[in-house]
C-alpha cells in the first residue's frame, strides 16, 4: 500500500481505505479461485494495482467519462482506476464467468459505487464508450478490429478519446501497422521500480478531429483551407502541411501529458 500513496500522495480517506482493503480480499479470493499467479500474489500492489494506475500518469479522466476494460481478469486495470476516478463510469467484462464474479465482489466489498460487471465477450458489447482500457488482453490487431464498434464520438477530455493498452516487453512490431496514430508512453519515466523498466502504456487514437475514417475534414492554415481525405488504417494527406500540422498537435499531446 505505500507504493500506492509515493505515487499517488492526494488520496482521500476513501480512497485510501479502499486501496488497503485490496491485499486482503485477494489473498482470500486468489485462494479460491486463481486470479492472479500464486507467485506474483505477494506483489499486488506493485504488479497489478500501480501497473493499472499507470494509466493515470498518461491522462486525468474528467468527471462522467465512461471506460470499457476489455479482458478484466480478476479486476484490472478496472478496479484500481475505478478508485481513483470515482466520479467515471467503469464497464468490466470478462468471458470466463468465475473472474468476473471475483472482480464482482472484490468491486461490492470495498463500496464502489461507478463499477458495473458482465460475463461475456468484447464482440456481444455494442455500447459506446469514451475510452477502451486493457492489460495484455490479446494482440494489438485482433483488439482493435473488436473494439472499434465500441469507441463513441463526443469528446471531454484532453486526450482524444480510444484504446488505452497497458503492455509489457518489445512492442514495436506489434503497433507498426498504427504506428502513426499510436502514442507511447514509457511507464518507466513515472515509476521508479525495476518492474516497470519493460511497461508500457500506448494509446491508438479514433479521434474524428485528428484521425477522421474514410471522411472529409479540413483544417485552417494560414488563411487557407486545406482540405484532404484519411485513408482507413494509415492517414493519407493530399496536402504535406496538414501534415506537419497534425504531428504538431500530437506531440502537443504527448508533452501535455508527461508533464
Amino acid at each position: 500500500m505505500q507504493i500506492i500513496e509515493k505515487y499517488f500522495p492526494n488520496l482521500t480517506s476513501r480512497q485510501h481505505d479502499q486501496f488497503a482493503a485490496l491485499q486482503g480480499l485477494y489473498n482470500d479470493w486468489n485462494a479460491k479461485i486463481n486470479v492472479i499467479s500464486r507467485k506474483d500474489i505477494d506483489n499486488l500492489y506493485s504488479h497489478h494495482v500501480l501497473h493499472s494506475l499507470g494509466i493515470a500518469k498518461v491522462i486525468q479522466f474528467t468527471p462522467e467519462t465512461t471506460l470499457l476494460d476489455v479482458g478484466t481478469g480478476g479486476g484490472f486495470p478496472g478496479i484500481p482506476l475505478a478508485i481513483l476516478f470515482p466520479e467515471c463510469r467503469f464497464h468490466l467484462i470478462d468471458r470466463i464467468g468465475k473472474k468476473i464474479k471475483v472482480a464482482q465482489e472484490i468491486a461490492q466489498a470495498i463500496g464502489l459505487q461507478n463499477v458495473t460487471f458482465a460475463h461475456c465477450s468484447v464482440e456481444e458489447n455494442k455500447t459506446k464508450y469514451d475510452f477502451i482500457v486493457s492489460r495484455a488482453v490479446m494482440p494489438l490487431g485482433d483488439l482493435l478490429k473488436l473494439i472499434r464498434k465500441n469507441v463513441g464520438n463526443h469528446q471531454h477530455n484532453a486526450m482524444p478519446n480510444g484504446l488505452i493498452c497497458l503492455k509489457g516487453g518489445e512492442i514495436q512490431g506489434e503497433i507498426a501497422p498504427v504506428r502513426r496514430t499510436a502514442m507511447i508512453f514509457d511507464l518507466k519515466d513515472y515509476f521508479d521500480e525495476e518492474f516497470f523498466q519493460t511497461k508500457k502504456p500506448y494509446t491508438y487514437l479514433f479521434n474524428r478531429l485528428l484521425y477522421a475514417e474514410n471522411q472529409m475534414f479540413h483544417i485552417q492554415s494560414g488563411g487557407r483551407e486545406h482540405i484532404y481525405r484519411m485513408g482507413r488504417r494509415v492517414p493519407r494527406m493530399r496536402c504535406h502541411r496538414c501534415r506537419l500540422l497534425l504531428d504538431r498537435r500530437k506531440k502537443r499531446i504527448a508533452r501535455i501529458h508527461r508533464t
